[in-house]
């Protein structure tokens, strides 16, 4: 039976490595379609909440992982031998930077030579990561293929990257256009026969992996500019004395050739702010500067700071040192009413608010602690009068929705809102925007 056939019939295993915010929501969908489905993971924490049908991941509905694992259409192991078992094999790891600022793919490597000894005769690879541009033929199908089996002939390989963003209320892994591009043509075929049956959304078939891996990268750095110039506007914004959010209101009004993006205290998530990085480091390989990706990428960098250094200067007018003064911020969370705090701009605010003295205290209703540079930080339980009349200065980090703001409005002595949640109360004396 060939694999396009197995895939249809829903006869075929398929597998999933890395069960983190892409791969368990991955699974769930796999299992959900009616494949026997196999999660990889190599923390033991992970493995046994999944097979207990105890969810972790904000995005999965919790009764699925349990009725799924329950009927046994899912179920993880950290032992890789198992993997023999699976025809077709999304890899889902992270792909973080260095400590350079350089492309980390150790992870993608690991799992890809881990892969080696149990790669068989019609098996399909698809890497979900996102990647710099020639990650798949370059680094994973020269891996694959010390097997001894041929690309394109003997196995299947592709890229199609993953498009998750945690929180959305409307757009989740089963409803989300695909991209695929696989190394021959076959490669993708097989590819996307895999994802038509597993996701009720189009599937967009491209030339090669390159172009899938460089589409990603269009997708988060296109975020990352615009994003990049609206904080560069709001800057010169707050200096003019206008207010950068009623310019963007203005701007919104036009029915064409206007997207409205809106500025912050950084960028966060595992994408947005990382994936600019892969793109220019690549470039560096083929003599070319990127010099407006760069500087975007500079300007939402230096955020953190900047909403530091207003908080000293809204301070400063109370009369105040930033040194020694109280402050709490509200939100960790890189984005509203998620609790993923991977590379949060709010934590790297209250890094730079404690590098001046500070003594920074957080709520956040989706986050009680967080780890920062092997340091662990625990937020307040509740968010009480007492604990906004305490603090000298109030951020507001992220605009989570279940939060008081009205209790903080009447308690807080100065608030800075760096997210306009307030924006139907500026009139008050104590708010100052970003």
């Amino acid at each position: 039976m060939t694999t396009i056939q197995s895939i249809i019939e829903k006869s075929t295993t398929l597998g999933v490595i890395g069960l983190g915010y892409v791969g368990l929501p991955l699974a769930v969908e796999k299992a959900k379609a009616g494949y026997q489905t196999i999660g990889f993971d190599i923390q033991n924490s992970k493995v046994n909440m999944v097979n207990q049908g105890k969810n972790y991941i904000g995005d999965v509905v919790n009764e699925d992982l349990s009725n799924l694992v329950a009927e046994g259409l899912l179920k993880a192991t950290t032992d890789f031998s198992e993997v023999a078992q699976a025809d077709c094999v999304s890899i889902c790891v992270p792909t973080p930077l260095d400590e350079h600022q350089q492309p980390d793919i150790s992870y993608v490597k690991s799992s890809v030579e881990k892969l080696v000894p149990y790669l068989h005769k019609d098996m399909l690879i698809v890497l979900e990561s996102t990647t710099y541009p020639g990650t798949t033929e370059e680094i994973i199908k020269p891996i694959l293929e010390s097997s001894g089996l041929k690309c394109g002939q003997d196995f299947y390989l592709a890229f199609s990257p993953e498009r998750v963003d945690p929180g959305n209320l409307i757009y989740k892994t089963k409803n989300t256009p695909k991209v695929v591009g696989g190394v021959t043509a076959k490669c993708t075929e097989v590819a996307a026969t895999l994802y038509e049956n597993i996701l009720e959304a189009p599937v967009h078939k491209v030339s090669s992996p390159a172009i899938a891996e460089m589409e990603k990268i269009l997708e988060n750095t296109y975020r990352n500019v615009n994003i990049g110039l609206i904080n560069e506007l709001a800057i010169l914004c707050e200096k003019m004395k206008i207010n950068i959010w009623e310019v963007i209101e203005a701007a919104k009004s036009k029915p064409y050739g206007f997207q409205a993006f809106y500025p912050g205290p950084g960028l966060g998530g595992h994408c947005i702010p990382l994936d600019p990085y892969y793109l220019s480091w690549k470039a560096r390989e083929y003599g070319f500067h990127t010099s407006m990706i760069e500087s975007s990428m500079m300007i939402n960098d230096r955020m953190p700071e900047y909403c530091a250094e207003r908080v000293s200067k809204i301070l400063n007018k109370q009369k105040k040192p930033i040194n020694g003064s109280k402050i709490l911020v509200l939100g960790v969370a890189y984005k509203q009413d998620i609790d993923d705090f991977r590379e949060s701009p709010a934590i790297k605010v209250i890094n730079e608010l404690e590098k001046e003295g500070a003594e920074v205290n957080f709520y956040d209703p989706f986050v009680k602690k967080y780890l920062f540079k092997d340091k662990i930080k625990y937020g307040e339980s509740l968010l009480t009068k007492k604990i906004i009349n305490d603090a000298d200065i109030v951020i507001i980090t992220t605009a989570h929705t279940n939060v008081d703001y009205e209790l903080v409005c009447q308690n807080a002595e100065v608030i800075f809102d760096t997210k306009n949640v307030l924006k139907d109360k500026v009139k008050r004396s104590n708010i100052e925007l970003l």
